[in-house]
């Protein structure tokens, strides 16, 4: 063979390995790139994550505290609401002291009419029977004999007085039952 064919395989084997090196270089760098870019995106997608879970824990937070305050909410109202039934019960058991010193009052006075509403006086001897129990107790009292014990006679004023009351209380808890709580 001849010496210039041996030049010319040997340029061409060298053309072949610097284009192999620079090739491989050059894909060396491009790789290079492409990982960095990688892991640049990778860091960004990392970044994403923990701001997205420092959200998810902001927001957890805030869930536990809107059920802390719901639930105080809810302990409030059912004070609340204890307090308002137990005031109610006061202001009731004030209108019933009231209305029992008021009929009290009204059986003593003599300028009060205590029949009872609607009701027309009657001339006979049954209008005397349907006056309320003190009228009819002061009148026997008024017609009984002075020899009797006048003790006796208060008592039998205070026992008609108070079943008055009694059947008037029961009139009031039919018309306003209490809610019984």
């Amino acid at each position: 063979m001849e010496p210039w064919v041996w030049v010319v395989i040997a340029i061409v084997v060298v053309v072949l390995v610097v284009l192999v090196l620079v090739t491989g270089q050059r894909r060396k760098a491009i790789q290079q790139k492409r990982d960095e870019s990688h892991r640049e995106k990778a860091a960004e997608i990392r970044r994403k994550a923990e701001d997205i879970e420092l959200d998810a824990r902001e927001n957890e937070a805030r869930a536990t505290r809107a059920r802390a305050d719901a639930e105080q909410a809810q302990v409030e109202a059912a004070r609340l609401r204890q307090e308002a039934e137990k005031r109610a019960a006061d202001a009731q058991s004030l209108r019933n002291d009231v209305a029992d010193h008021t009929r009290k009052a009204d059986a003593v006075d003599p300028d009060v009419d205590t029949r009872m509403a609607g009701e027309a006086p009657r001339n006979d001897a049954r209008a005397a029977d349907s006056r309320p129990a003190d009228a009819r107790a002061d009148d026997a009292r008024m017609a009984a004999p002075r020899t009797g014990d006048a003790r006796t006679d208060v008592a039998g004023a205070d026992a008609a007085r108070r079943e008055e009351i009694r059947r008037d209380e029961a009139n009031a808890d039919r018309e306003n039952p209490r809610s019984g709580i």
